[in-house]
């Protein structure tokens, strides 16, 4: 294989670009999906423009969320670049899970069958907003991979859990979930704060993305210091159309 085409030449090469903001919260999912997930799983494709500058990106990852839907980021300047990457990098009727800007939804929808849209806000953390929320029912715990996770049980069971979708060098986007007949008690709260703290005392900015229609997790997001950076991404479930 050509040493340029490889993986880890391509993320190099998207890096000196700097294309990508690696300290800005609207960057972050994309820069880590194109230059830190799990390499065995990650399939990356870049686009230049007709001077031979790098102007958009698509990369097509195997994530543990869904095993038979990969999912997909792209970067690009209009439908044409869309068109091209779609081609290199998407098979004719697969189903995919594709996160862009939403200014590319129109570019996107010409070339994927599209279901379950949603925009997503991206809300970072300020530490001077925080007030602690502390809940001696909260318990550690650390994944498979060594990510720390909290919950609260109930029954012998999980009730709440906060945890990380994915980890880069400089953010963390964070997911917390409730049983229905647990909520309403502050336990979603509860382990989402002592999470959010965890990472902000290792380093990492945690990130919060939540649909502009999930009123709940908005004010959870709200109450516990988390500031809408004003950042939007674009998510739906598809399946890549071939142009003809």
């Amino acid at each position: 294989m050509n040493s340029k085409n490889t993986l880890a030449a391509k993320r190099a090469h998207l890096q000196r670009a700097r294309f990508l903001s690696l300290t800005e919260p609207r960057d972050a999912l994309t820069a880590y999906y194109a230059l830190y997930h799990d390499p065995g799983r990650t399939q990356l494709w870049l686009h230049e423009d007709d001077a031979g500058c790098l102007d958009g990106l698509v990369a097509v990852c195997q994530t543990g969320f869904n095993l038979f839907q990969p999912t997909v980021v792209l970067r690009a300047p209009g439908f044409d670049a869309v068109a091209a990457l779609g081609r290199q990098a998407l098979q004719p009727g697969r189903p995919y899970y594709i996160v862009t800007t939403p200014c590319l939804r129109p570019a996107v929808q010409a070339i994927m069958r599209l279901e379950q849209e949603e925009q997503n806000r991206v809300y970072r953390f300020d530490p001077s907003r925080y007030r602690p929320e502390i809940n001696v029912l909260v318990h550690p715990l650390r994944t498979p991979d060594g990510s720390p996770k909290f919950v609260i049980r109930s029954q012998d069971q999980i009730a709440a859990e906060a945890g990380i979708n994915w980890r880069s060098p400089n953010f963390a986007e964070l997911f917390v979930h409730v049983q229905p007949q647990a909520r309403g008690r502050g336990w979603g709260k509860a382990v989402l704060s002592a999470l959010t703290i965890t990472l902000i005392q290792s380093g990492v900015q945690p990130l919060y993305m939540v649909s502009e229609g999930n009123s709940a997790s908005l004010r959870l997001a709200q109450s516990l210091g988390f500031l809408d950076t004003g950042a939007r991404e674009f998510a739906a479930a598809g399946a890549y159309v071939e142009l003809t």
